[in-house]
């Protein structure tokens, strides 16, 4: 879950604009596809907004929008085209800090890894299940079929929320 340097470059040039509109910078994906590349933001309500049951509206993403788009115009840190998205994360948020997957210990998670771990009949770069505590540099995942996984954060390529009913 280490972001890419273009991640830390593009967070830190992104997050003073998205504070200025009054949610916080959940995380950002940028995905160079040749000539065109996609930069997709997601944003949250602040946390006493959350606590009061508020959520992001189309507007927060359409402030957050012309505000990025602004200092990506001026800055210019894109190769290229792109498309630009501001997004809340959702019911199945992706989670891109140690401090996002702590606040979901208990909750089922959807982990795709940078190297498959486990036993040889085991072996898997995909792990779904219930997340059972985390720690300073990992994560433990209980699985469905009652398999436990001790997972490094730096060994985590992308994780997600599984949304349940």
């Amino acid at each position: 879950m280490k972001p890419s340097s273009k991640i830390a470059e593009l967070t830190e040039l992104i997050a003073p604009a998205v504070a200025a509109c009054g949610v916080d910078l959940w995380g950002i994906e940028f995905m160079p596809q040749g000539r065109k590349s996609l930069l997709r933001i997601y944003i949250e309500t602040l946390p006493e907004q959350r606590a009061a049951g508020e959520h992001v509206t189309i507007e927060d993403c359409s402030a957050v929008n012309h505000q990025v788009s602004g200092v990506l115009d001026v800055h210019d840190p894109i190769a290229g085209e792109y498309v630009l998205e501001v997004s809340s994360p959702g019911f199945d948020r992706p989670l891109f800090t140690r401090e996002q997957v702590a606040e979901y210990v208990g909750e089922v998670v959807n982990l795709r890894l940078i190297h498959a771990i486990g036993t040889a009949e085991n072996k898997r770069r995909k792990v779904v299940g219930r997340l059972m505590s985390v720690t300073d540099s990992g994560m433990q995942i209980l699985t469905e079929d009652k398999l436990e996984f001790d997972i490094a954060f730096d060994s985590v390529d992308k994780a997600h929320l599984v949304y349940q009913d």
